[in-house]
């Protein structure tokens, strides 16, 4: 309900706006051109305008054209039309007093207009008058259908004159404008942020005051947008809207199809300015850019864990939970993420789909295709910083780094048995359980590990790879070979704990062990 004082404030305005019109027509400042279609108001003499009404700004033009048959009058310090003088008098307001006579009785807002004043109180009563013939679509605000309007009829008044992009309202226009000016007047108040537009800057507040406030009806989710919100949506509803025209790829967020398609293109647009790395995302690009200055933002609550990426934190989480999310279809087997069950579902299907382009090796995952490339380039590029030991892969490097800690974090829950490596653990937990899965498809040999079998393969094909650098000989597996090179050393580095006998294999200490026994017994 709008109250006395409201009314009368809004009388006075229209006597001031009415009397200040007059006087301007009688002083011939405002001149009407019909001939050239135009009407102006002359800066040099609104100064004849009270002080208290107008506060001038002679930088500022103002220009009243008439591109139709009526008069069209434009403020030219915005897009602002009008076909009243009037409307455009109190129009100015806004640029040179500031001055909003018409305020909510329910909250804060004033405005300088009684029809935006209606328009606001919509957003209280919740009513939205305006409704689209075509779609569900409805709004509290003519001009804001107007816009939704041009959405089913495709069209975009707005256009750049840089470049070919249109738009459907002008404030996109303006916006745009930006990505070639470069300007971000929008700046946060709590850190060196700044962007191009109030809504980007009103998310990224809520990254400072923790605000999520769209919310999922379905689970726990909420977030800062909400265009964050819709895709998360469609994780429930399996909706995935976004499709390739060249392949059968389909996502439930745009963005993601954009960085699809430059799979097909090639192009890798953002590049780090450090090193030759580039990528598709700028969102992989961040991520590089941490490799080089040490960020590990992300920290685990629980230890001392910390990395790169949100998404290694939620992995890393799993491990203090327990869960196993991703389970597969075909057999027991379950992990922390997507990918590791697309790498195991091919152990099912066969499919081998990353090739070296210098060999015939083909895996079931890039990781493996990475490291089987150093095999070829020689590099080792992860070093240890205490021996010179160097390697292809981080975990090798971390497995290495605890043979000079000492540290056996991976443990048998049913033996003593403790290890630097988890492999070890899992071939370990197999004397156990007795599961042999390596198979010959020669004879009925099985074993525990893939390397035993392929030990044993060389019974059958007579392949002897490892050679003796001194005499002829050559053996079929490492061990062997380092035996042998025992020798030519005098080496013996295995030793008996009960007498002084040592040898130059594990396997003859054992013979040797088992005397004692018999002689215990």
């Amino acid at each position: 309900m709008i109250g006395i004082e409201e009314i009368y404030e809004f009388k006075q305005l229209c006597i001031e706006t009415e009397t200040t019109v007059r006087n301007l027509q009688q002083q011939g400042v405002i001149k009407e051109e019909l001939e050239a279609n135009k009407i102006k108001v002359e800066l040099a003499n609104l100064e004849t305008i009270s002080d208290n009404y107008l506060e001038i700004n002679k930088d500022v033009p103002i220009c009243l054209e008439e591109p139709l048959k009526r008069k069209l009058y434009c403020c030219h310090n915005c897009n602002f039309n009008a076909n009243k003088k009037t409307i455009l008098i109190r129009h100015l307001q806004i640029h040179y007093t500031g001055r909003k006579p018409f305020k909510c009785n329910i909250c804060d807002y004033c405005c300088n207009q009684m029809t935006n004043l209606k328009n606001h109180m919509h957003t209280h009563t919740g009513e939205k008058p305006f409704k689209c013939n075509i779609c569900d679509y409805r709004s509290n605000r003519m001009t804001n259908l107007k816009m939704h309007i041009r959405t089913h009829t495709g069209e975009k008044p707005f256009k750049c004159n840089i470049c070919d992009h249109c738009c459907i309202t002008n404030s996109d226009l303006k916006k745009h404008m930006r990505t070639h000016t470069g300007e971000k007047p929008f700046k946060c108040n709590i850190c060196d942020y700044c962007c191009t537009t109030n809504s980007h800057l009103k998310i990224h507040i809520r990254k400072h005051t923790g605000e999520k406030p769209f919310k999922c009806n379905i689970c726990d989710y909420c977030c800062t947008t909400n265009s964050h919100l819709k895709s998360h949506i469609r994780k429930h509803t399996g909706e995935k809207p976004f499709k390739c025209n060249i392949c059968d790829y389909c996502s439930a967020i745009k963005s993601h199809l954009k960085s699809h398609m430059l799979n097909h293109t090639g192009e890798k647009p953002f590049k780090c300015n450090i090193c030759d790395y580039c990528c598709t995302t700028n969102w992989h690009l961040k991520i590089h850019i941490r490799k080089h200055t040490g960020e590990k933002p992300f920290k685990c609550n629980i230890c001392d864990y910390c990395c790169n990426q949100m998404t290694n934190l939620k992995m890393h989480m799993h491990t203090h939970t327990g869960e196993k999310p991703f389970k597969c279809n075909v057999c027991d087997y379950c992990c922390i993420t997507n990918s590791n069950l697309k790498s195991h579902m091919r152990t099912h299907t066969g499919e081998k789909p990353f090739k070296c382009n210098i060999c015939d090796y083909c895996c079931n995952q890039m990781t493996n295709l990475k490291k089987h490339m150093h095999t070829h380039t020689g590099e080792k590029p992860f070093k240890c910083n205490m021996c010179g030991y160097c390697c292809i892969t981080n975990s090798k490097l971390k497995s290495h780094m605890r043979t000079h800690t000492g540290k056996k974090p991976f443990k048998c829950n049913i033996c003593d048995y403790c290890s630097n490596q988890m492999t070890n653990l899992k071939i370990h937990i197999r004397t156990h359980t007795g599961e042999k899965p390596f198979k010959c498809n020669v004879c009925d040999y099985c074993c525990i590990t893939n390397s035993d079998l392929k030990k044993h393969m060389r019974t059958h094909t007579g392949e002897k790879l490892f050679k003796c650098n001194i005499c002829d000989y050559c053996g079929t597996n490492k061990a062997h070979l380092k035996s042998h090179m025992c020798k030519h050393t005098g080496k013996k580095p295995f030793k008996c704990n009960m007498c002084d006998y040592c040898c130059t294999n594990k396997s003859h200490l054992k013979r040797h062990m088992r005397k004692h026994t018999r002689e215990t017994i």
